[in-house]
């Protein structure tokens, strides 16, 4: 038996998942990865789930074009740095070089993606702990270390020693929101929650954090679309 999708120009693959707690057939598009979800009663017939599916189509498609189309990291392709779109080029010599306009990678064009990953990686950390020691600074408070991952389902995040946890595909992001994710994190380092006190060190050691709060809600996923 076929894989389940809504067939089309492009085919949408469907991942179904039964779960006994479920009492409704119901929908989720990943932001993150594109992937159609559809969530149904144990007992549920497929042929029932595929036909809500289709049922939803149009609505499914609007959702995945605006999400936009993965993209491939290498030499040709485009990435944004700092908000910013550039163009990835070969480069010469032996370190990857940054100009407004473009990213030079030099090396195997099949390594470009993964060059460039680790380059992205630690500019990202440098700018990461540059801010985050200037908010500490503001808040009073210090830190006990840094750590980079490429998380999913957060952008930072603070433990109670003291560790800070950042995505190092902030670095994509502009300046402004990777300093407001250090700004959150840090005043943690005060507060271990969301109260109105939290937010009062946010503004107070960061300002008014409304705008770069909405573009990571608006945007931040997009960040994920790039492929290393």
């Amino acid at each position: 038996m076929s894989d389940p999708h809504l067939p089309g120009d492009p085919p949408v693959p469907l991942t179904l998942r039964r779960s006994a707690q479920a009492k409704r057939i119901s929908l989720r598009i990943s932001q993150l990865d594109g992937r159609v979800t559809l969530t149904m009663p144990k007992r549920l017939a497929t042929r029932e789930a595929m036909d809500f599916a289709r049922s939803k189509e149009a609505w499914i498609r609007k959702h995945l074009a605006a999400r936009g189309e993965d993209v491939a990291v290498g030499i040709g392709s485009e990435l944004p740095l700092g908000g910013q779109m550039v163009a990835v080029q070969s480069g010469h010599g032996r370190r990857v070089e940054i100009s407004p306009e473009a990213i030079m990678v030099p090396g195997p064009p099949e390594r470009a993606g993964k060059r460039l990953a680790a380059h992205l990686k630690e500019l990202a950390r440098d700018r990461l702990a540059g801010a985050s020691d200037d908010y500490a600074d503001r808040l009073g408070r210090s830190y006990a270390r840094i750590t980079l991952r490429d998380t999913r389902s957060r952008w930072g995040s603070c433990t109670s020693d003291g560790g800070l946890m950042y995505s190092w595909r902030l670095i994509m992001a502009p300046p402004e929101v990777l300093d407001y994710v250090a700004a959150h994190e840090v005043a943690h380092l005060a507060e271990m929650n969301h109260s109105a006190a939290f937010w009062a060190q946010v503004t107070r050691i960061y300002g008014d954090y409304a705008a770069p709060r909405q573009w990571l809600r608006r945007h931040g996923s997009t960040l994920h679309r790039y492929k290393f």
